[in-house]
């Protein structure tokens, strides 16, 4: 019996994102309690969810709209004009932009987003998924300066070796899946393994890449995204045309390839200037659903390098193997014209597929951002107060230990709660309290929202319905 050909299988963490549509978790736990204590009760909560939310985003609007004055800056479009009209002094300027960051991270963090290690960045470097491009980053046209300053003031471990170019956020996982014929990428899979197959016999593999084996570091065979120490999350198999079976079926037919991604990824960089003058702008661009293998697509400034000997070879017997399948293709009546379509259209492909997922940029990716640490934060606090309530007294672990479970036995959804932070929210508002015995207790429904009292934006809506009413 032959080698049983290894499985790449990838760990990912168990993120902090609870992973559920805000109005779709309330709508569930209102349905529990109407079931168990009727419909009073649900309006209690329902109004302590909408109190709850306003409170929040009152917490948290002066920070934001601080953020979104900083960046206006520094957007691309009309922030250098705006700096010129407050006469402000390089230094003054320095102080502005290292500001913004800081708020930057802040927010980043709250939402939960991470920066991408060196060893992630490696698994887009050691394989192909849909992007069959080199691509690298051209480092001369991105500015050093800013993360440098940033960094030397805000110490990080564990940065990865660009973070003094540009820097990587990613949250969330998923997987991707593909089917199709793969034309091109199984001909480029036949064409390396038997180039392979000659440097190995001729013995000219050392000699054919004793240069690039100098420069480049080895991606190691075992790939683990986990900064998680429980053995818990998810575990993802890698499947790629390169490792697949070179079967007569699957050369002919259609196959499916798999691979992990990233759910969503914000990217924050600084051009170089050209001039003397130097340029202050700041880009922020935010993606989703990328593949891990397909990474490089969010680099900035990107630049096709030079192909190597091999690369050459590749790309010479692929463009005559394709010519050929295409002008075979057209003679035979029965050419499935599927297949001539995934041939002469798999670059624009690409620049589609690079297209469709970019999200957005700038003031709209920060305004995005901004809601979703409420949301966030919204449904932590309603999922503790709702276990509490329900569930009576907890200790910071049992608390923790029951919403994970509430989440995955209502939603069949995996998330690492956020406890620590649910519970200080809960204690600022005042409607859960700690005991000597290290137990936390809710007040009930109709306290904890006379505690909280009415907000703005209750007497707002009211008053507009008041005036719709007098128009009637």
């Amino acid at each position: 019996m032959g080698k049983k050909k290894k499985k790449d299988i990838i760990h990912l963490e168990k993120e902090s994102v609870i992973p559920i549509l805000k109005h779709k978790l309330i709508a569930a736990l209102a349905n529990r309690i109407s079931i168990e204590r009727g419909r009073s009760d649900v309006d209690e909560f329902l109004k302590l969810c909408q109190r709850v939310e306003y409170t929040i985003r009152a917490w948290y609007l002066l920070q934001f709209e601080d953020l979104m004055r900083l960046y206006s800056f520094f957007e691309p479009i009309h922030g250098a004009k705006k700096l010129e009209q407050q006469n402000l002094t390089p230094e003054e300027i320095d102080v502005f932009e290292q500001n913004f960051l800081a708020s930057l991270f802040q927010v980043m963090e709250k939402s939960n987003f991470k920066i991408a290690t060196d060893e992630e960045i490696e698994v887009a470097l050691s394989a192909q998924y849909r992007l069959n491009l080199p691509i690298v980053v051209n480092e001369n046209k991105l500015d050093k300066r800013l993360f440098t300053s940033y960094f030397a003031a805000h110490p990080q471990d564990d940065l990865p070796c660009f973070a003094d170019k540009f820097i990587i956020f990613r949250r969330g996982f998923g997987i991707d899946h593909l089917n199709s014929y793969f034309i091109m990428p199984k001909i480029n899979t036949i064409i390396s393994r038997f180039w392979r197959c000659f440097l190995k016999v001729t013995g000219l593999k050392r000699l054919f890449f004793r240069k690039r084996n100098a420069h480049i570091t080895e991606v190691p065979k075992s790939i683990e995204i986990s900064m998680d120490n429980s053995d818990e999350g998810l575990y993802v198999e890698r499947i790629r045309i390169e490792k697949i079976k070179l079967s007569i079926s699957n050369l002919l037919g259609k196959v499916t390839i798999q691979e992990p991604t990233f759910d969503r990824i914000i990217v924050v960089y600084r051009r170089a200037s050209a001039k003397k003058e130097r340029a202050r702008n700041i880009y922020v661009k935010h993606f989703k659903s990328i593949p891990m293998a397909d990474m490089e697509i969010v680099l900035p400034e990107k630049k096709n390098p030079g192909l190597t000997p091999v690369d050459w070879v590749k790309f010479i017997v692929s463009a005559v193997i394709g010519l050929i399948t295409v002008i075979g293709s057209l003679s035979n009546p029965k050419a499935d014209i599927r297949v001539i379509l995934a041939i002469l259209t798999s670059v624009s492909l690409i620049t589609q597929s690079v297209y469709d997922k970019q999200l957005d940029s700038g003031r709209g990716t920060l305004l995005h951002l901004c809601d979703d640490v409420i949301q966030q934060e919204v449904k932590e606090v309603i999922v503790s107060f709702f276990i509490l309530m329900v569930q009576g007294k907890a200790t910071r672990q049992e608390l923790d230990q029951r919403c994970e479970e509430l989440i995955t036995e209502e939603f069949n959804e995996k998330c690492n709660f956020d406890v620590d932070d649910a519970l200080q929210k809960l204690q600022k508002l005042g409607i859960v309290a700690k005991d000597p015995a290290g137990k936390y207790a809710c007040t009930d429904l109709k306290h904890a929202n006379e505690i909280i009292g009415t907000t703005t934006e209750e007497l707002v809506l009211k008053a507009n319905q008041g005036d719709s009413s007098f128009g009637r």
